[in-house]
């Protein structure tokens, strides 16, 4: 009796389980033969709750502010149209501040540049905005993009910078870099290098100008201050482009040739990123000969 019970109840759990087993692969072929729509309320239901973006999710190098007009080192006159972009969270209530300073930080106009689209995004949104002013005998300014700070905290404050160039004068300074033997505290230091002031004619790509300035090397007043350069004669630059930040410069062969030691690399890597460097748009250089420039200037 008991080896029968035994039996019976071995049959029952078999034909459970076997049951049990043909239910779920049901279940799955009904998800997987679905709607579209139903399929992903299946699968949503076993998702992981979604997680809005915001601030804190930006890597801190993103790309917070693109202008379209005017353009880095333009000369500008009044009113000035200035056009562009800013991601959502540089905005508040649809706005932000914009200083424009002439060279010594005195402010020229100020004014607030305005969402045109929903600035509830952390993705880019188009501003506009005019702004009069007086130069008065400035040469030079800086447009400041200021982030809307309502908390007034340090720590959430940020701003982006553009050039410009007034209408009164046509030549600018810039600075170019070389080493000097006179002014070098640590010798051991190949990355010391110390800037020149050149003058040179105002122009939108004045960082070409300032390289242009770097190639021609030290004057012969600046040699016997103890200016020299790393740079191989003949080196020409082929082209220029700075885009969010980073620096792409273009060289012709000679840049790298004959040139031997990586002290001397890393000499010229200053001389070209200090030079470049000097321009507020510029965070990044990256250096090319034509299509190289991973084993550019390497010791």
């Amino acid at each position: 009796m008991k080896k029968s019970i035994i039996i019976f109840s071995v049959i029952f759990l078999v034909a459970l389980l076997a049951f049990a087993f043909v239910y779920f692969l049901k279940g799955r072929e009904d998800v997987g033969n679905a709607p579209e729509q139903q399929k992903q309320e299946a699968e949503v239901g076993n998702a992981p709750e979604r997680k809005d973006v915001d601030q804190g999710d930006i890597p801190q190098g993103a790309v917070m502010v693109v202008i379209r007009s005017p353009k880095a080192s333009q000369v500008v006159e009044s009113p000035l149209k200035i056009e562009g972009e800013a991601r959502g969270n540089w905005y508040f209530e649809a706005d932000f501040p914009v200083r424009l300073v002439d060279g010594s930080g005195k402010v020229l106009a100020q004014g607030i540049a305005t969402a045109l689209s929903d600035w509830m995004t952390t993705s880019f949104v188009p501003f506009e905005l005019t702004l009069e002013f007086d130069p008065g005998s400035a040469s030079e300014g800086m447009l400041i993009f200021e982030k809307d700070n309502p908390s007034g905290l340090p720590e959430n404050a940020d701003s982006y910078e553009l050039p410009v160039f007034f209408t009164n004068g046509t030549h600018t300074t810039v600075k170019a870099y070389f080493g000097n033997t006179l002014l070098d505290k640590d010798p051991n230091d190949c990355s010391d290098v110390y800037p020149v002031e050149r003058e040179v004619e105002k122009i939108p790509k004045i960082g070409q100008a300032a390289l242009e300035e770097l190639l021609k090397g030290p004057t012969d007043e600046e040699k016997e201050r103890g200016y020299f350069t790393s740079l191989e004669e003949g080196t020409e630059i082929r082209g220029l482009s700075i885009q969010h930040g980073v620096a792409f410069v273009d060289f012709n062969e000679t840049l790298d040739a004959n040139v031997a030691g990586s002290c001397r690399v890393i000499a010229i890597r200053s001389q070209i990123e200090q030079t470049l460097k000097q321009f507020p748009t510029v965070n990044e250089v990256q250096i090319y000969i034509g299509e190289r420039s991973e084993d550019v200037l390497q010791p």
